[in-house]
């Protein structure tokens, strides 16, 4: 009887009581009647860590060392880079492995996709991948003891132009806007289509000094350039390397090249060599040591003989990336494509 009086008072007074609602407690919707719609709840799901990328160098992220560009890499390029790769892991403690680019543009787009790391590459080659963010170079190739070299144009003795070039002291006696104004409108033999100093950069020169030349031939060669002024019945003017003249091809045929064939006009020292290039994803403490380790290298027997036999390097030594602006200026001077330069015959 106790509980039912309970229940019964409730009935009776269950309508005076307060009521009180629950916040985000959605509120039934009868049949029929409107009412606000509810608000569904989302269960939050677990949280998912991506798994951390493993360390450049590292066996599961090896750094990739790209061998030098060719159609068909030899056995024996394939091999010396895999010791070459075999002595900078042991320098360095780095896991690396090698590559084989079918050419210099398919290399610069291996870096642009992650895929190369180390490579060597042309002064085009690097000046297209520097344009893109996607390189730094690390040591510079040096020849006869230098990591630069310039140019020279070259006419016969017997034609109409002025030298302005002191073979005494090795230095032009005008600027190049002077020097080279005799040759407007004359026609210019070219080394070939891709020569930094004998084409690409002796026509910068002359773009930037505003002397409008006329179509030139392209002779497949310093030496047949030299050859070509020496006879004097091509072109009225060349462009070569400092000194071409000196040729031993030259030597046995022409004794009086030296004589016969004059400078007009010395382009500086502003032509690099081939380089040891990182892609800019590569740490820069890494890259540090990667540059001792390369510097070691070249003082061992087997690691010259690698650099020799994959890259046909004999030397190096450190090298700053500003060496390289005086080349991109007249490589923009010329108005020639680097993608075509890499890709010339």
């Amino acid at each position: 009887m106790k509980k039912l009086l309970i229940l019964c008072t409730l009935a009776i007074f269950g309508c005076s009581l307060p009521v009180q609602l629950t916040v985000g407690t959605p509120t039934p919707v009868l049949s029929g009647v409107e009412g606000p719609t509810p608000t569904p709840t989302q269960t939050p799901g677990p949280t998912q860590t991506p798994p951390p990328t493993p360390m450049p160098g590292s066996e599961a992220n090896p750094l990739i060392l790209a061998l030098a560009p060719s159609p068909r890499t030899s056995q024996q390029a394939v091999d010396a880079g895999n010791a070459l790769a075999a002595q900078l892991e042991k320098l360095t403690g780095y896991e690396i492995v090698t590559i084989a680019p079918t050419s210099e543009e398919d290399l610069i787009n291996s870096f642009g996709e992650g895929n190369a790391h180390i490579a060597v590459l042309t002064p085009f080659g690097y000046l297209l991948a520097r344009e893109n963010g996607l390189v730094i170079a690390l040591l510079a190739s040096v020849h006869n003891e230098e990591t630069l070299y310039g140019g020279q144009f070259i006419v016969n003795r017997e034609s109409e132009f002025e030298s302005f070039y002191d073979a005494v002291s090795g230095e032009n006696t005008a600027e190049a806007e002077e020097a080279l104004a005799q040759f407007k409108d004359k026609k210019p033999c070219w080394s070939d289509s891709a020569s930094p100093s004998g084409y690409v950069v002796p026509l910068g020169v002359l773009n930037q000094a505003q002397v409008t030349v006329r179509s030139g031939a392209f002779l497949e060669g310093q030496a047949s350039v030299v050859r070509a002024v020496y006879a004097d019945d091509i072109c009225d003017f060349g462009a070569t390397y400092v000194d071409a003249r000196n040729l031993p091809a030259l030597e046995a045929d022409y004794p009086d090249v030296i004589d016969r064939v004059r400078v007009v006009w010395h382009i500086p020292a502003v032509i690099p060599y081939e380089n040891v290039s990182f892609a800019t994803s590569v740490p820069l403490e890494m890259r540090r040591v990667f540059l001792r380790a390369f510097v070691d290298l070249m003082l061992t027997p087997e690691g010259k003989s690698a650099m020799q036999t994959v890259y046909g390097i004999e030397s190096l030594e450190p090298v700053e990336d500003e060496i390289y602006a005086p080349l991109a200026d007249y490589v923009e001077a010329s108005r020639l494509n680097l993608v075509e330069l890499l890709n010339a015959p």
